[in-house]
């Protein structure tokens, strides 16, 4: 993979994303890098939880602005395609993802975070969906997943506006998990994950699933939904081994079975 970098340090894997010149700029092969890491610690039973990163000062400054000149209509609307479908299928991974946000999440930079399931942020980190100032608008899925995340007033002002805010703001809006100071970013995140790591793998599946997929549906087809995936969770090894544990006052060991 030339744009990405794979650590496996079971139970979790770490991606980070490797044009620091570029400021992690993305590109068809950052995409093509992405998504085969990805793969690769979906297929890896021991990896519980992925996080990805950015290597240099930015976590992911956007789409490479240089392509944007060779572009027509078609080709803009493959590429965008492209992105979009990337994020979706990160969003909906079967293992928890972690966006570690450690400098500038813009543009596409911020919609790969938003379709991981928790973001956490250095303080130094600036956050924002600049398209606008381009003449165009976030094509990776922004327009939707801001507004589920935020409401629609906020995300109508980050995008018309296409004006960065600092982490802080972010997480005060629910766009950021959790702040930290940059020299705790990597720590924070590690435990973060590690606590993740530790709860039952099915379950936390089925969580994703349900919440995913609740998000579009009426509520009545979402807990009857709920109910039949209860159901199946209750079937798992790993639910008899947290009811044992708990009547037995000891610390569970899910094994994802």
């Amino acid at each position: 993979m030339e744009t990405v970098q794979l650590k496996k340090e079971p139970p979790l894997g770490w991606i980070y994303l490797n044009r620091p010149d570029k400021l992690n700029a993305i590109n068809e092969q950052l995409m093509k890098d992405l998504r085969q890491a990805v793969d690769e610690l979906v297929a890896d039973d021991q990896i519980r939880v992925i996080v990805i990163t950015g290597l240099g000062k930015a976590f992911c400054a956007g789409a490479d602005i240089s392509q944007f000149k060779t572009l027509n209509g078609l080709t803009a609307w493959e590429f965008a395609k492209k992105g979009r479908e990337l994020m979706d299928y990160i969003e909906n991974l079967p293992k928890p993802t972690i966006a570690m946000i450690n400098g500038y999440a813009l543009g596409g930079g911020l919609e790969l975070a938003m379709a991981c399931d928790i973001r956490i942020a250095a303080e130094e980190a600036q956050v924002g969906l600049p398209e606008i100032t381009l003449g165009i608008y976030p094509g990776f899925g922004g327009t939707q997943r801001l507004i589920r995340l935020i409401g629609k007033g906020k995300a109508m002002e980050m995008m018309m506006t296409g004006d960065r805010i600092p982490a802080r703001e972010a997480e005060r809006l629910g766009l950021v998990n959790k702040v930290v100071p940059l020299t705790e970013l990597e720590k924070e995140t590690r435990n973060f994950a590690i606590k993740l790591a530790e709860k039952p793998p099915v379950a936390l599946k089925l969580v994703k699933l349900l919440v995913n997929q609740g998000l579009d549906i009426p509520i009545l087809a979402g807990v009857n939904m709920e109910s039949l995936g209860w159901g199946v969770v209750f079937s798992t090894e790993d639910a008899k081994e947290g009811v044992n544990a708990f009547f037995e006052k000891r610390k569970p060991n899910f094994k994802g079975s």
